[in-house]
């Protein structure tokens, strides 16, 4: 798969995002709005775990001191997420904002949109349309004989066509919904109503870290997959830095991008020998200091061993208390089972 060359492709700081720009990820902050300190320590964690694009929320305009503290340090380009008042919107912009995030909607309407666009345009950065179920226009929300998928893209549509109307091209639009399907339909009806924008995909409020990433590798995988999506979030109740190691596992199992490690280990039977679940865990925390995109197999037994995971470049097929380690499916050393994670460790310093 390739991304999707046809959007029209905008800058956040540094990273191309839309015309065939790989899709780029990204996550939001959770510290404190008026804790400088904090926020930029979380955006160095995101950025070692892979994150390319931070967001802020700025609830009032007490915070934009921080942001603007925020902005001046962060390696990451950081977004300024405003709603319900414009000003904040406006001074977030002059403040080192490398794109802002509105909703219409909640900021005043269309013409309280319009100096909005106007100091994005003064200061050379994009605007992500963001609208949500939980927030449609009454307007549009009490219709009958539209979907929620319909009302939501209709909803983006409409706004940015006003910005585009206006003069202002710069966007980037998202149309979420915490029901999956809900969230997969609306995309689709996006991509075709509004092809030339970029698409800011993800399933939103999706839920603690389990439900969130399975609700969200669901979704956004079928749109990946169909070429929809510019750049991407997976929304979890967690530490962001888990959105952001979902976001690449997602698109590396997509075979769409790839940063560090893959892993392949069996589910386990009653052939195992060695205590597996364990051992590919083990495996799994070491790997995390490991930038290279290698695959890396465990495999419970030889029915599952280097037959299987021939393609793996580095993998161990576990025996009784002991494993062979293997290269490209050709075993190159046998080791006790307590030797197994170094002994792989070992293999990939080599690679």
């Amino acid at each position: 798969m390739k991304p999707n060359e046809h959007t029209r492709q905008v800058r956040v700081g540094s990273v191309p995002v839309g015309g065939g720009a790989p899709v780029a990820v990204q996550s939001m902050l959770n510290m404190p709005p008026d804790d400088v300190e904090a926020n930029v320590r979380q955006i160095e964690e995101l950025a070692a775990a892979g994150c390319e694009i931070v967001r802020m929320a700025i609830p009032n305009r007490a915070s934009l001191d921080t942001f603007e503290a925020v902005c001046a340090r962060s390696p990451l380009p950081v977004v300024a997420d405003v709603h319900f008042d414009p000003v904040i919107a406006i001074e977030a912009a002059h403040r080192g904002a490398a794109k802002l995030r509105i909703n219409p909607g909640n900021v005043g309407g269309l013409e309280a949109t319009m100096p909005i666009l106007d100091a994005a345009n003064e200061t050379g950065i994009p605007i992500r349309i963001g609208v949500n179920a939980g927030s449609l226009d009454q307007e549009l929300a009490s219709r009958d004989d539209l979907t929620l998928p319909e009302k939501l893209a209709t909803s983006a549509a409409q706004y940015a066509s006003f910005c585009e109307e206006y003069g202002f091209h710069d966007l980037v639009i998202s149309a979420k919904a915490h029901d999956v399907m809900t969230t997969v339909s609306t995309y689709r009806l996006l991509a075709r109503e509004v092809p030339r924008i970029p698409l800011h995909i993800g399933v939103t409020e999706a839920g603690t870290q389990f439900q969130g990433i399975i609700k969200s590798a669901s979704g956004l995988g079928v749109l990946l997959e169909e070429g929809i999506g510019d750049t991407m979030r997976i929304s979890l109740t967690d530490d962001p830095v888990n959105e952001i190691r979902a976001c690449w596992t997602l698109l590396a199992a997509l075979d769409l991008r790839r940063r560090g490690p893959e892993i392949i280990s069996c589910p386990t039977c009653g052939r195992c020998q060695v205590n597996l679940i364990e051992l590919a865990g083990q495996v799994e925390e070491r790997l995390r200091a490991v930038k290279a995109p290698v695959k890396v197999a465990v495999m419970g037994c030889v029915v599952n061993g280097p037959g299987e995971a021939r393609d793996a470049d580095i993998g161990v097929a576990c025996g009784a208390g002991s494993g062979a380690v293997f290269a490209k499916g050709e075993v190159v050393r046998k080791v006790a089972e307590t030797d197994i994670v170094d002994a792989l460790m070992e293999e990939i310093a080599k690679l």
